[in-house]
């Protein structure tokens, strides 16, 4: 009896489509985002193994990576599934080729993919629009219906081009090496740290913390041209000019304090989240940098404006904020989960 009312709970949860096709297609927010069509159910991005047909893992950050049980075809990029393997996560039964989806860039990391599902349903994953570094940005596609990540839906979260970023953070880190103090630039360890790498390859000497060394490597043997640094050791370090890559951490970890009492350390950090102008006091660093892997408010608008679906669903972040200003335009719009909360993305 248990069982048959919470499936019955699902089923009324369910969003029920009838697209351009003629297809009706079911959309739930169930371990991810289930979507059930007349001919396969696909789960994009699952916290845990599913019993779908297909499973779609959009990248390889944590919170999109799962330990498969062998029950549900993986569909996932090469590159993601070489990053996850380097996290520890086997996805090698992977596929980018399957019935009835198709793969696309999504911008966000290296090998980070949006699907298009029986040419209806677009889902973009976490999405970026714009050129950064190495990374090419995404338009989207034409779609009857579009589930798209809203990490940074409300319009004070606009950011400035990476070009502008890397002249204000250089003039930085001159100004401190000219004070022979070294500087600690931090992001996260897989997507941020090698943007950072790349953007900053210009200075020496550069040092990288293990767990960016491990993603660097990565990406350098998937074919990304990012110099090959060496990984941080102490006894390297000396009272002088150097900049160590480190993940995203607060001023209290180990790590900076260490860095700050022996070295002086100035500490830069790269977020969207430093918009809100009290981010680097919260997280106790010298700056913080608007330098995001995913659209800002202004790409959203413009990613929906594009993809022009008939339907659009929010996701994460600022869901239902954006689903209403998305109705404002004239959009069919709502946050999935119909709860109007806003959740906070990690990988940012």
């Amino acid at each position: 009896m248990f069982l048959f009312v919470k499936n019955l709970w699902w089923v009324l949860r369910e969003k029920t489509l009838t697209v351009s096709s003629g297809k009706r297609i079911f959309i739930s927010q169930r371990n991810g985002i289930l979507v059930r069509t007349p001919s396969r159910s696909i789960a994009l991005d699952p916290k845990r193994a599913s019993n779908c047909e297909y499973t779609f893992v959009s990248h390889a950050h944590i919170d999109h990576v799962h330990t498969p049980n062998g029950k549900s075809k993986l569909v996932a990029s090469k590159e993601t599934a070489a990053l996850a393997k380097a996290r520890g996560y086997d996805l090698e039964s992977s596929e980018e080729d399957a019935s009835g989806v198709r793969l696309f860039d999504a911008g966000h990391i290296l090998g980070s993919k949006a699907l298009l599902i029986e040419d209806s349903v677009f889902y973009t994953g976490d999405y970026s629009s714009r050129d950064r570094g190495f990374l090419k940005g995404s338009k989207g596609i034409k779609c009857d219906t579009l589930i798209m990540e809203t990490t940074y839906g409300d319009p004070k979260y606009v950011f400035r081009d990476a070009p502008e970023i890397v002249s204000l953070v250089s003039r930085i880190i001159a100004e401190s090496f000219d004070k022979c103090r070294p500087v600690v630039l931090t992001g996260y360890a897989l997507g941020k740290a090698q943007m950072i790498t790349y953007l900053f390859r210009g200075w020496a000497p550069i040092y990288l913390h293990d767990a960016v060394y491990k993603m660097n490597e990565a990406h350098i043997e998937l074919g990304v041209d990012i110099p090959r640094f060496e990984s941080y050791s102490e006894n390297r370090l000396e009272r002088r000019p150097w900049i160590v890559v480190a993940p995203s951490m607060t001023g209290r970890s180990a790590f900076i304090k260490s860095l700050r009492e022996k070295y002086n350390a100035l500490v830069v950090t790269f977020t969207g989240w430093a918009i809100d102008p009290n981010y680097k006091y919260a997280m106790g660093v010298d700056y913080a940098f608007d330098l995001s892997d995913h659209c800002d408010f202004n790409e959203l608008v413009e990613l929906a404006k594009y993809c022009n679906p008939s339907k659009i669903y929010t996701v994460h972040g600022y869901a239902s904020e954006f689903a209403d200003h998305l109705r404002y335009l004239g959009f069919d719009a709502d946050p999935l989960d119909n709860k109007g909360q806003s959740t906070l993305s990690s990988y940012v």
